[in-house]
Parts: structure tokens; C-alpha cells; sequence
């Protein structure tokens, strides 16, 4: 055997050598740094969700006022007679206590003919025809409106009756400035959430990150109570996911 083969085999021997230390070098901190980004990835990955609410009172913008009355006759010419000249005197009383003419409107009234009724019992009712009417103030004078509902009781002394008690006779109160006060409520909401969240990271012993996620809930809308439908309870609850680290 030459020399020279022996250097190549010497050679080829230490380059096997080498190489396998690099590798072995190269595996190990490869994995290091794999190990380390998995555990800052996890550091990274610790979060906390919170909930903040913000919820305001506001008075309603609109009223919608419907006021029903009845009529009974046996003549379908007075029938129609009584109800124009109650729906003039309900009407007139109105716009004296302050409810302007283009707020007041009036609907189709809604005649009975009780001898046409198929499932009648067959015993005679005292008056052949009813009739409902209502008339509807539709208005942006809340307290004016609320005022004069106190005082419509006086036109029943003057025979006028009010079916206040059915369904299609219930006021309603409106809030259409949602939209104006939308961005400093989920603004508020946010703000709360974020108050609870950095309580938690002291707590805890963590600081807060960014925010991971955050979703608004819907905005709602109710009376405060049932003795003032007029004031108007507008509620948002917003949810966000923060990041925590150490």
C-alpha cells in the first residue's frame, strides 16, 4: 500500500469526523432555538378574556300615542256620525293642550255588524253595529304629550269611551339616537374591559399585551322601568381577548 493512500484514507476519515460534529452541532442548536421559540411561542399564547359594559339612560325622542275609542249604534249613518264628531272633539282637545295638527292623524274605523256574524249565539245584542277609531299622535314633544295623557280622562265625562287596554292601543316611546352615541359607549366598554384586564395581569403577576380579539355586542334598548317607558336604558357589552406575559 502507498503512502499517499494512506493520507487519502487519513483524510477522508477526519472529513467524516468533521462533518459528523458539525451535524451533530448544527442538530443541537437547531433544536435549541426550536425549544425556544416554542416556549416563547407558549409565553406568547397566555391570554386573558374580559367582558366591559357600558350602559347610559336617555330620554326618548318619540312618541307614538295611539288613543282607541268605541261606538255602538243601530244606524250605520249615526255610527259614522259619532265617531267623526268624537274623533273632531278628541282631536280639537289635543291641539289645545299643545299638540301641533301635523302630529295628530287618524285611521279607518274598524265596523263590527254583529247580525253578520256567523258564529252569533242567536241572542240579540243591544246595538247591531260597533265601532273602533283610533287617532294617533305621532310626535317629538314628549313631555307635552305625557302631559296631556293625564288629562284625556275629562272627555270621557263627555261620553266619549277609550279603550285603553287592547294591544293596539299601547303607547310606544322611540329612541333614534343610537348611532349618535354609539362610538363613546363602545369606547366606555372597551375602557372597562381593559381595567378589568390589566387588574388581572397584576394580579397575576403578568403584563398586558395586545389585544388578540375583540367583539362588540349588540346594543340594546329598554324602558328603565315600567313607570317611566319614557327614559330609555341603552346597554353594550364588549369582549376582549389580551395577551399576557411575564
Amino acid at each position: 500500500m502507498s503512502h499517499s493512500s494512506e493520507n487519502s484514507r487519513q483524510n477522508s476519515a477526519w472529513s467524516g469526523i468533521f462533518l459528523g460534529v458539525f451535524v451533530c452541532i448544527g442538530l443541537s442548536v437547531l433544536g435549541y432555538l426550536l425549544a425556544q421559540a416554542a416556549i416563547e411561542y407558549k409565553l406568547y399564547e397566555r391570554t386573558v378574556t374580559v367582558k366591559g359594559l357600558s350602559e347610559r339612560e336617555y330620554d326618548s325622542d318619540i312618541v307614538i300615542w295611539p288613543i282607541q275609542f268605541n261606538v255602538a249604534s243601530n244606524d250605520l249613518g249615526e255610527l259614522y256620525s259619532t265617531i267623526d264628531a268624537q274623533a273632531g272633539e278628541i282631536k280639537a282637545f289635543l291641539e289645545t293642550n299643545g299638540i301641533k295638527p301635523d302630529e295628530i292623524s287618524m285611521d279607518l274605523p274598524a265596523i263590527t255588524d254583529k247580525s253578520a256574524q256567523q258564529y252569533n249565539s242567536g241572542n240579540r245584542a243591544e246595538f247591531r253595529y260597533t265601532a273602533t277609531q283610533t287617532v294617533t299622535v305621532y310626535s317629538q314633544q314628549i313631555d307635552e304629550a305625557r302631559a296631556v295623557m293625564s288629562r284625556l280622562s275629562s272627555l270621557g265625562k263627555q261620553g266619549i269611551v277609550f279603550s285603553g287596554n287592547n294591544y293596539g292601543a299601547q303607547t310606544e316611546y322611540l329612541f333614534t339616537r343610537l348611532n349618535e352615541v354609539k362610538p363613546e359607549m363602545i369606547e366606555e366598554a372597551t375602557r372597562k374591559a381593559r381595567e378589568v384586564a390589566e387588574k388581572f395581569a397584576a394580579d397575576s403577576d403578568s403584563s398586558l399585551g395586545k389585544i388578540k380579539r375583540a367583539s362588540q355586542g349588540q346594543f340594546s334598548i329598554s324602558a328603565r322601568d315600567k313607570n317611566n317607558p319614557h327614559i330609555k336604558r341603552v346597554r353594550v357589552v364588549s369582549t376582549v381577548e389580551y395577551y399576557l406575559s411575564d
